[in-house]
């Protein structure tokens, strides 16, 4: 269904009257072979090429009578391009239109989308290298674990849409085939030389083998790459939305003047826009399920992906077409809080270098279980105290026996635990989009 939501440019790829223009250049280019081929009259292809058209309203006043979608159009074809209109469809059943056409608008779509996830790339790379220099908590299992920075996070996000990227790209090839075989692909009343031609007009590749249909793997295969695009959205406004937690606050998405947040609450500024970019994401992934239960058809081919397809094929595009232009508006704007990251920093009283502690310890000649008995002591001391880490370190014979305060100092030092970040950016700087 193509809401109001839909941006422009994707809603023409799945409109009516698009559709069934693709239909009729797949019709006149087939028209066009047999007639390269001697097989029909040149006048009749030029009569068919200058009377063909169609009006979408009176294809589907049609189809109220025939309850078939492709003989409604073919009717009113034929309506306006008189007696040559004998020579279109010949040879050919409804899925060679329908599967063929199919492909096109799905390779449409993707195109749309490959640029927006190229944009979105692009921006994540950039505001990656913004942030390269900025410390802040890393947490596993939602608890402080040690430092990073934010632009480590935004680098993974670039590298993970660059995978997503490759994934749509592939999956752009995948469908990206025609079929003009007949009624079960057996070409029975139709040279395999006019699905050759057809699909070489129109860039795509002729199918290796056909049933009625084109095999749906292939549109498994990409509504699969949409549902893991869509799946790495979910995860980056799933983060945003934990940064921008009260308690948090270390970033937060974009909150426009006259904004609302709530109908009781005036203070409230909620990330509705990450919250609906994750639950869109489940609708992704519910489809790409629909479209693996639509491989498996009976013998030659049934009809029980078709009504699937309807639904799941526009309406995934649509959606991810939306969530890759809201959650790059968000990234866009974002809000970054640095002082709150360098608050929850120091929130655990130094508790964040235990493991360059530990080292150090190891380093000094004490084994690995005793060292860590020693650094859990204390660090549990400090959880239930309050009291600062180093200090109960340094009132620790056991520790300062073997390491100097200068030692132990060097063990809190955020540059050291961020020397080697660097990597990741040269690495980012070679990520092309």
């Amino acid at each position: 269904m193509i809401s109001r939501y839909t941006l422009p440019e994707m809603g023409a790829v799945w409109g009516e009257r698009n559709k069934f223009q693709k239909w009729l250049d797949i019709e006149i280019l087939a028209v066009e072979a047999r007639a390269e081929a001697g097989e029909v009259p040149r006048d009749a292809l030029e009569e068919i090429k200058r009377k063909a058209a169609f009006e979408p309203d009176r294809v589907l006043e049609l189809e109220e009578t025939t309850h078939h979608d492709v003989i409604a159009f073919l009717t009113n074809v034929a309506e306006n391009v008189g007696d040559a209109s004998r020579f279109i469809h010949y040879g050919m059943t409804s899925s060679d239109i329908l599967d063929t056409g199919l492909a096109l608008q799905m390779r449409d779509a993707m195109d749309i989308l490959i640029a927006k996830a190229r944009q979105l790339g692009g921006l994540l790379k950039q505001k990656a290298l913004d942030y390269r220099d900025l410390p802040m908590i890393g947490r596993t299992h939602g608890v402080h674990a040690e430092p990073i920075v934010f632009g480590q996070k935004l680098a993974l996000w670039a590298f993970e849409t660059g995978r997503n990227l490759d994934r749509l790209k592939r999956a752009r090839e995948m469908v990206n085939y025609g079929k003009i075989s007949g009624a079960v692909g057996t070409y029975a009343h139709l040279d395999p030389e006019v699905e050759k031609y057809v699909c070489e007009k129109l860039g795509l590749h002729p199918a290796e083998v056909s049933t009625q249909v084109l095999q749906r793997d292939r549109h498994a295969e990409y509504l699969s790459a949409i549902a893991i695009t869509g799946s790495s959205l979910d995860k980056f406004a799933l983060e945003i939305r934990g940064l921008q937690r009260t308690e948090v606050l270390e970033a937060e998405e974009p909150f426009a003047r006259g904004q609302k947040g709530s109908s009781a609450m005036p203070h409230k500024r909620n990330p509705v826009i990450c919250e609906r970019v994750s639950g869109l994401a489940r609708v992704l992934r519910g489809n790409a399920m629909a479209a693996l239960e639509d491989v498996a058809l009976w013998h030659e081919r049934d009809i029980s992906h078709s009504s699937v397809e309807r639904v799941i094929i526009p309406d995934s595009t649509i959606l991810l077409d939306y969530m890759l232009v809201k959650i790059t508006s968000v990234l866009q704007d974002l809000q970054v809080h640095p002082e709150n990251m360098k608050r929850n920093l120091e929130l655990t009283h130094g508790l964040i270098h235990s493991e360059c502690v530990l080292l150090a310890l190891v380093e000094s000649g004490l084994s690995r279980e005793k060292a860590y008995s020693i650094v859990q002591r204390n660090a549990m001391e400090s959880w239930s105290s309050g009291l600062d880490f180093k200090v109960l370190l340094k009132e620790d014979s056991e520790v300062t026996s073997r390491l100097s305060d200068e030692n132990l100092d060097g063990c809190f030092s955020l540059e050291r635990q961020l020397r080697n970040t660097g990597k990741i950016f040269e690495r980012l700087q070679g990520l092309e989009f």
